[in-house]
């Protein structure tokens, strides 16, 4: 089933169930909130798989053609947000950018780091932008939403708590970050809020794509009207989400509602170059790679970051061409406070 959160009813929406085809949706009546949802799975989701067929059947009242705009995040906000960086070609490059090697510890141990859950951007909000100078880039991503996790999880135990799966993108300002970094405590300013898919899907609803590991498929990118990537989300991903997920749990508890991130998606292309779309590679899920693979070309960067009026657009397309979890289309805006 697909789910999504309407703007209406309070700071955390209200649930509602949509079509596949993403046309149609109806008001949940197993769960007002997705958190709720999320708090209450083993008892809802049974009614609330029932209220999707019905909804798949023409058979339910009060439905309604879906407007995305009318959308926030699937999880406005959350208990928890965790990024990994399971994509250990994105890892190398970025830190190749800042003249940081990858350690070889990567290759065993995954970085996680925690961010902010308190609000997530809708899948056609704005990224409020406050100074060019911060170097505004998208990273589109894959993420799980998890069920309880124990401490110190089993594989097995990690993998049967995944409930969820949608797109980020995990908006970060690249040039903050390696002045944050060098203070040893991680991100923080570097990272304002992400923005999530119109819909979440429940993995069944993926079928092969979804082998319990990973999510195959190509993570389309198209930046101001171009595409700009299409790397596969099922290829180099180095730690699966179970693997994340175990390495997360592996001192604490995470709670009902917890989404993990996959990292940035990247596809390792067979050499340094010819790997933007325009030379038959794959493309990239963020301006970092390319401004990385042109460093070493050219020896600068030659893309620019994202400014007031770019747009960028998220999503994975199923094998008829149609839209798995919505589109993430924003457009980046010049931030103004709002008085009051």
């Amino acid at each position: 089933m697909k789910l999504a959160t309407l703007r209406e009813g309070g700071r955390d929406g209200r649930l509602v169930l949509v079509t596949r085809d993403l046309s149609r949706a109806v008001r949940a009546r197993a769960a007002w909130t997705m958190l709720e949802a999320m708090d209450r799975w083993e008892e809802v989701a049974p009614k609330l798989r029932a209220e999707a067929e019905a909804l798949e059947a023409g058979r339910v009242p009060g439905d309604f053609p879906l407007d995305p705009r009318a959308l926030a995040a699937p999880f406005p906000r959350t208990w928890q947000w965790a990024d990994g960086s399971a994509y250990l070609n994105h890892v190398e490059l970025v830190r190749k950018a800042r003249g940081a090697e990858m350690p070889p510890s990567f290759l065993t141990d995954p970085l996680i780091y925690q961010g902010g859950s308190d609000g997530f951007l809708g899948p056609t909000d704005p990224i409020p932008l406050l100074d060019e100078a911060h170097g505004l880039d998208f990273e589109a991503e894959v993420a799980v939403v998890l069920g309880d996790v124990p401490m110190a999880a089993t594989l097995e135990e990690a993998r049967a708590a995944i409930r969820l799966l949608l797109l980020v993108n995990d908006v970060s300002l690249r040039n903050l970050i390696p002045g944050e970094l060098a203070k040893g405590f991680g991100f923080f300013v570097s990272k304002p809020a992400s923005a999530l898919s119109p819909v979440a899907v429940t993995p069944d609803e993926l079928g092969a794509r979804w082998d319990g590991d990973r999510l195959h498929g190509a993570l389309l990118c198209t930046l101001d009207g171009r595409l700009f990537g299409k790397p596969d989300a099922g290829v180099d991903m180095h730690f699966s989400f179970p693997e994340l997920v175990v390495h997360a749990a592996k001192t604490r508890a995470l709670s009902a509602g917890t989404i993990l991130g996959g990292g940035t998606v990247s596809n390792r292309q067979g050499g340094l170059f010819g790997s933007s779309i325009e030379a038959g590679g794959v493309g990239y899920a963020c301006i970092a790679e390319l401004r990385m693979y042109e460093t070493i070309e050219y020896g600068a960067p030659r893309t620019p970051f994202m400014r007031p009026g770019s747009r960028i657009r998220i999503e994975m397309l199923d094998d008829a061409g149609n839209s798995i979890f919505g589109a993430i289309d924003q457009e980046v805006v010049r931030f103004a406070r709002e008085r009051r």
